[in-house]
């Protein structure tokens, strides 16, 4: 895991490829909170035998749920301990290229995008790719963005 101790550190690594993170399954227990925190209770996520009958053979996960969790992913891969705050600045760009089937494992692999300096601190843009288990494809690609505060 790479640790990031100053903006200097963070500077350093534009362009630089972190590598992959641990796996994590996203169990149909993790969809069901997502939907009753979001509200979003479709079948496709929510209904284990009407998904069955449908296009994927089972529930898949809201594609807004493989985005929460970059931050979690993307914690096995590097760490941010530099003085001061780290602000979620937004996001650049996300594609959901495949959907994710509930009951499968997911890890990031993430690269440093970009390195910006500001007036307001150092803007970090992560390129984070959802991977799936034995997957071609994957679940999401996400530029993010990350304000850090001196």
């Amino acid at each position: 895991m790479r640790t990031f101790t100053s903006l200097d550190d963070v500077r350093s690594a534009a362009g630089e490829e972190l590598g992959h993170g641990d796996w994590l399954l996203v169990d149909q227990t993790r969809v069901d909170q997502f939907a009753d925190a979001t509200g979003d209770h479709q079948w496709i996520h929510v209904d284990a035998e009407r998904a069955a009958a449908g296009p994927f053979g089972g529930t898949i996960a809201h594609g807004y749920l493989t985005l929460s969790l970059v931050p979690l992913l993307g914690a096995s891969v590097f760490a941010l301990e530099t003085p001061g705050a780290k602000l979620n600045y937004g996001v650049n760009k996300v594609r959901f290229p495949q959907p994710l089937r509930v009951g499968r494992r997911i890890r990031g692999h993430v690269a440093v995008a970009d390195v910006a300096d500001l007036a307001s601190g150092v803007q970090l843009t992560l390129r984070t790719t959802v991977e799936i288990e034995d997957e071609a494809k994957p679940a999401c690609v996400a530029e993010s963005v990350v304000l850090l505060l001196p």
